[in-house]
């Protein structure tokens, strides 16, 4: 394929700056609604922090120490079956572009999707759908889902009802939009005297302390179905490759739930896994 990462790469990035706080990434992910940005010094590009960053280390408030340094980039002049190669062998969703340490644009899963809906593939989608997969009642709290993303290491999960039906989608996007900062003070204890030591002076052996901020993403304790993605896009084991990325490319979804006629979740269709075509 001749297609090369400038062709279809975007040029206006979303970047966050050091020095630059966890709060300014978290506005700057809502408002843009994106999962992820390059971290720029001047124009080099010094790392990449993504909403998985941030719920990894939900108290930690500083991007340089949220973002993961030295992140892996691609050339302008690389093809895009390179770009997908190196996103699935790093198991990651967005690629910077760089000439030099310069940072000139970015490559994701989605554009990549756009690639795939225009080579008009027909072949169904079968063999790429995971037939394994996480899925969670509707009635989880939030924190509770959280958890169970990290566990399953997925940013998304199928939602069902007590009737097994599909009736959603809940991903760290959603998650994103609703989490909160929580301000609130702890305390440290800074004594250096233990009840064992006979030498510590009894008037200050328990007055030592050191009380700071500390600040936090959290959670509401709502239901998953509050917050989650109600209108699915989803496909059958026999839609069309292209089609299928067509839609994920339009409407800027990383998956699409496999259902049976009746409404019954069978699998998961992830872009991630559509990039095979690119290589195979």
């Amino acid at each position: 394929m001749s297609v090369k990462v400038e062709d279809i790469m975007v040029k206006d990035v979303v970047c966050a700056t050091v020095p630059g706080s966890r709060d300014d990434v978290l506005a700057l992910m809502k408002r843009e609604n994106i999962s992820g940005v390059p971290v720029v010094k001047g124009k080099k590009l010094i790392g990449i922090v993504t909403r998985k960053d941030i719920f990894k280390h939900p108290e930690e408030e500083q991007i340089a120490l949220l973002m993961s340094r030295n992140p892996i980039s691609i050339s302008p002049e690389a093809s895009i079956v390179d770009a997908a190669k190196q996103i699935l062998n790093n198991n990651i969703r967005r690629l910077p572009v760089v000439t030099g340490h310069t940072l000139v644009g970015i490559i994701t899963v989605v554009d990549l999707m756009g690639a795939i809906a225009n080579m008009n593939l027909t072949e169904p989608i079968e063999d790429y759908a995971q037939r394994n997969l996480l899925a969670m009642w509707d009635e989880t709290p939030l924190p509770v889902a959280l958890e169970i993303l990290r566990l399953g290491d997925v940013d998304a999960a199928s939602v069902l009802d007590a009737k097994r039906d599909l009736v959603g989608i809940i991903s760290h996007t959603n998650l994103i939009v609703i989490s909160d900062i929580e301000d609130s003070v702890e305390m440290s204890d800074m004594s250096a005297g233990s009840d064992d030591n006979p030498w510590t002076w009894e008037s200050i052996r328990d007055t030592m302390s050191l009380y700071y901020g500390v600040s936090h993403v959290k959670l509401p304790d709502v239901p998953v179905n509050e917050v989650m993605t109600k209108e699915v896009i989803t496909a059958f084991h026999h839609s069309e490759i292209s089609d299928c990325a067509r839609k994920m490319y339009r409407a800027r979804i990383e998956q699409m739930p496999v259902i049976t006629a009746d409404n019954k979740l069978i699998g998961l269709l992830r872009d991630v896994d559509l990039l095979r075509v690119l290589i195979e």
